[in-house]
């Protein structure tokens, strides 16, 4: 039997809505040093999109269709403490639900392979 993707693994397209719900409610948008980068920002469109690429991400279906990492991050010139925080808050949506720190951490691998395309820009 082929092994579970990570996507699988944390429960599929709804665990990862949840996660993404609560990385952003719970955790970004009360986080003052990157929460003014989505002050105007559609959230309900933001946490779809968001929920796609991450179940991407995690190895589940490519249903993302939104812009690449760099055009979706251009003008905003985030840091390296704009991204540190925004990978601590997946980290703890990810705890929060009960996914292992062996998963969090191959699904942070995923993300800090993005930092170049996100950052400075």
């Amino acid at each position: 039997m082929a092994e579970q993707s990570l996507y699988e693994k944390v429960g599929g397209e709804a665990a990862v809505e949840k996660v993404v719900e609560y990385f952003y409610n719970e955790g970004v948008l009360k986080d003052d040093t990157v929460n003014h980068f989505f002050k105007d920002t559609d959230m309900k469109k933001q946490m779809e999109h968001q929920t796609k690429f991450i179940s991407f991400a995690l190895g589940g279906p490519n249903t993302y269709t939104g812009s690449s990492m760099a055009k979706a991050h251009e003008g905003m010139n985030i840091q390296p403490e704009h991204f540190d925080a925004i990978v601590k808050h997946l980290h703890d949506a990810l705890a929060h639900f009960g996914v292992g720190e062996a998963e969090i951490g191959q699904a942070l691998s995923k993300v800090g392979s993005l930092r170049e395309d996100i950052m400075y820009k």
